[in-house]
């Protein structure tokens, strides 16, 4: 089994010299006669250069074969050979990684188990996210939670920039919320996941999600640019930690936006989450409030369903945009909102309902022109965002 690395190199660069260093320098190195007795083993642990091309833009594509002996099925170990001190070298960048399937770790829940605990099966997933992201107290984020859930919400999250604090501790806004969570199945079964932002250093962000779930934490958000995959990594395969991981995407920009440096979106918000454990993947819409790639896009959303994981397109999205997200994605999909639900009109509730109205409308395929939709949430909505 191997890995292949496919570094885009900008017309003025050697490509092949490029790729030989890396094939090199990123795997056994050179050696001498000293070690010829030792010959076989060393040439086993080289990468080789399989294939050079030009792009449409005069740029080179080095494919480079990594022998997956080298490396310990994890996503770090990955990144320090295919990358690691050759990311100093210059210009060059990972387009895309190509893994064996067996690489890494599957979801534990993704696509279907989530679907399985919401006991949705038939249309997109709506999420919410908590705002104003800062300075609500744990009682503010119950009052909220219970209006978007009592309108039929699947999923709320924190705010990736929420952590531990004094205001409105990890431990006290899940214990405000418990309760909602709790009569909410009472009174309808239907189940609402809460991913809780867990945070701190490695050991204590570990013992902090246990320690979450034995409370009743149904889902988790990490931020796994920021905490590291071997955080992502670990939290997917400890036991205790049996609930759905929601992956967020910061970070992400400094490592992929340049055009000649890092990685590609696709590839660490695509193949490397897909490998190290995460049920759904934050990550930008094009027609939201980042710039993103349409073709970028395409390329995570279809590697993570290729693995099972769900899709969370992201960052603008409100109830206008559904037309073109379904078209996009069909039902494996989270739409995730923070400001296009909490700060409708009308408020939280009318912002769900205006997604639910938005996604019945387009499946019964009725226009989107405001002037032909009826007074409602979703109008509002519309008349606000497009």
């Amino acid at each position: 089994m191997t890995i292949e690395v496919d570094y885009r190199f900008p017309p003025h660069i050697d490509a092949f010299r490029q790729a030989k260093v890396i094939a090199i320098g990123q795997t056994a190195g050179t050696w001498d006669e000293r070690f010829s007795h030792r010959e076989d083993s060393l040439r086993s642990h080289l990468a080789e250069v399989i294939n050079i091309k030009t792009d449409e833009q005069g740029y080179s594509i080095a494919t480079v074969r990594f022998p997956e002996i080298n490396v310990e099925n994890d996503i770090s170990s990955l990144l320090t050979m295919i990358f690691g001190k050759y990311s100093m070298a210059g210009v060059g960048k990972i387009i895309a990684l190509r893994l064996d399937n067996n690489y890494g770790r599957l979801p534990n829940f993704g696509i279907s188990g989530i679907r399985q605990q919401l006991n949705v099966f038939d249309r997109p997933l709506i999420m919410a996210i908590f705002k104003p992201a800062l300075g609500l107290s744990a009682l503010d984020h119950a009052a909220i939670l219970e209006q978007v859930a009592t309108a039929g919400l699947d999923i709320i999250k924190d705010d990736e920039i929420m952590g531990d604090l004094n205001t409105a501790p990890t431990l006290e806004r899940l214990r405000a919320c418990r309760p909602i969570l709790d009569r909410i199945k009472q009174q309808t079964g239907r189940t609402v996941l809460y991913a809780v932002n867990v945070t701190g250093n490695a050991q204590t962000l570990l013992e902090k999600a246990r320690m979450l779930v034995q409370e009743g934490a149904n889902a988790l958000l990490l931020n796994v640019l920021t905490y590291g995959f071997s955080v992502l990594e670990a939290l997917a395969t400890d036991p205790e930690v049996n609930v759905p991981i929601f992956a967020h995407p910061a970070l992400a920009g400094a490592l992929c936006a340049s055009g000649e440096t890092g990685f590609s979106y696709s590839v660490v918000l695509g193949t490397l989450m897909a490998h190290a454990g995460a049920d759904a993947v934050l990550y930008p819409a094009h027609y939201g409030s980042l710039p993103f790639d349409p073709a970028e896009e395409g390329k995570i959303r279809d590697i993570l369903r290729s693995r099972n994981v769900f899709p969370v397109p992201s960052a603008g999205i409100h109830p206008g945009i559904v037309p073109q997200a379904l078209s996009d994605y069909g039902n494996d999909v989270i739409l995730n909102a923070g400001t296009g639900i909490m700060d409708h009109p009308d408020g939280p509730s009318a912002g769900v309902q205006a997604f639910f109205q938005a996604m019945d409308r387009y499946q019964q395929h009725q226009s989107f022109d405001i002037n032909q939709i009826p007074p409602s949430s979703l109008r509002q909505a519309m008349e606000k965002w497009g």
